[in-house]
């Protein structure tokens, strides 16, 4: 039953090919009816005219007045001379060649020979080796696995994130894209590092099309972030993130109001200027090294004098380095680090857990640097921006100009608690910018800085329990 089965749909096949077959023949053959019903028409007009030129003719042989005669035989003349049966092919419009239907495509045909079609660029191989983290800067080198005359650009991209090794597809951030790059190295600097890693890849693409995208490679972009602990701040101060100001106005009836807040959760704001206070605490953060629980809900509120707000990570180890910038109008800031034990009342400076540089625009001008309540004053011109550099395990704090990395003072010790970032504010604000590396130019002054900082020995070595 199968094979007949098979056998019937062979006949089923063939005669569904042949049923194509005739209707295409047919289409052909009424094409060309359509084409010879429109030759006889035209035949038969000019027959019809023949014959009744040809009946005049006739008649015309019957005239015996010689001037009418002649006016006939004129009249025939021109009537033959002009009918259109002298003027019609009389070979019928049927034929099976299909010439007239063929279309010339020879000039296309040489053009498109001409055509040089570029082959799809290769990946390119990025050299972890040749590429450079320094001064919140990257630096990404790649190169061709072989040489391409054709490229004519490189496209570059880049993601932050806190994986190390290959690049996770879920819970990342967007590619970032740079274009248009004509070498084979590219710069990115200026960046904030508030991630561990950076991600990177790049295509090559020639006048044509991108290539594929090279392995794509990690960096590490580790530095110190932390933003200021609202929790535990002054109430005359305005507190949200990086950026601290002065409230004269903040202490009054609102102790009550933050004390309710201050485990309702997190909020999260850009900019400080002109908001209302909130004791909502900022974002949780993690101690630097071991990162024990943080610090943060741990301590009592500043209050008094001391107008003082701390930083919510804790620096157990390691080398850091961060920068602060006062409003142009601010009487009097500090700036500066402490242990977690720096009490309620405690201005920084003035006890041996906390060591700062200050700075006093009010009746006079002062700049100095301060610990254990002892003074060193400072011969030098306050920065617009002051950079601070922790070293904890070498025991060294320094403070320099932000933009010339002018040494302004180094106090050397050794740390026996975490430390906690710390500032003062009085009658006006101050910014910060974390998330940053130790600037090489830093690092090349920590060479030679003791001996630039022998003067201050009332202030240095001292070892602090």
């Amino acid at each position: 039953m199968d094979s007949q089965k098979e056998a019937l749909q062979r006949i089923i096949s063939t005669l569904a090919n042949k049923n194509d077959e005739i209707q295409n023949f047919i289409d052909t053959l009424n094409h060309t009816l359509k084409g010879v019903q429109s030759q006889i028409s035209q035949c038969n007009n000019a027959l019809e005219n023949s014959e009744e030129l040809l009946e005049f003719a006739t008649r015309s042989l019957d005239i015996k007045e010689p001037e009418e005669f002649s006016k006939a035989a004129r009249q025939i003349k021109d009537r033959v001379t002009m009918a259109s049966a002298f003027r019609l092919s009389l070979k019928p419009k049927v034929s099976d060649n299909m010439t007239h239907l063929m279309v010339d495509f020879s000039q296309e045909r040489q053009m498109l020979q001409t055509l040089k079609f570029l082959p799809v660029p290769k990946a390119p191989e990025i050299d972890p080796v040749e590429c450079l983290v320094a001064d919140n800067s990257v630096t990404v080198a790649w190169r061709m696995p072989e040489e391409d005359n054709k490229i004519d650009h490189f496209i570059l991209e880049h993601r932050k994130t806190n994986f190390d090794g290959l690049p996770r597809v879920k819970d990342e951030r967007c590619w970032e894209i740079i274009d248009n790059i004509k070498g084979t190295e590219y710069t990115l600097s200026g960046l904030k590092f508030d991630s561990k890693y950076m991600n990177f890849r790049v295509r090559a693409c020639n006048k044509a099309v991108a290539g594929e995208y090279s392995d794509p490679v990690t960096l590490e972009t580790k530095a110190l972030n932390f933003n200021l602990d609202n929790s535990s701040s002054h109430l005359n101060l305005k507190v949200e993130d990086t950026c601290v100001e002065w409230d004269p106005t903040g202490g009054k009836g609102q102790e009550s109001k933050i004390k309710g807040k201050e485990n309702k959760g997190s909020v999260h704001v850009t900019s400080l200027k002109k908001h209302t206070r909130s004791g909502t605490p900022s974002p949780k953060r993690t101690s630097v090294g071991s990162r024990p629980p943080a610090v943060r809900g741990s301590r009592d509120r500043f209050t008094g004098e001391s107008y003082t707000v701390l930083g919510d990570t804790a620096i157990e180890s390691g080398q850091h380095y961060w920068e602060v910038k006062a409003q142009k109008d601010c009487k009097s800031y500090s700036v500066g680090v402490a242990y977690k034990t720096l009490g309620k009342f405690d201005q920084l400076g003035k006890t041996n857990t906390s060591w700062c540089i200050h700075v006093n625009n009010w009746l006079q001008n002062t700049f100095a640097a301060k610990h254990n309540n002892k003074v060193k004053a400072l011969d030098v011109t306050v920065p617009e921006k002051i950079g601070v550099f922790c070293d904890f395990d070498g025991g060294q704090l320094s403070f320099y100009d932000a933009n010339s990395k002018q040494l302004l003072y180094s106090f050397k010790t050794k740390f026996t608690q975490p430390l906690l970032p710390g500032f003062m504010v009085w009658c006006g604000g101050l910014s910060l910018s974390t998330g940053m590396q130790v600037p090489s130019a830093v690092r090349t002054l920590q060479k030679s800085e003791n001996g630039m900082t022998g003067s201050a020995s009332s202030l240095n070595n001292v070892v602090t329990q």
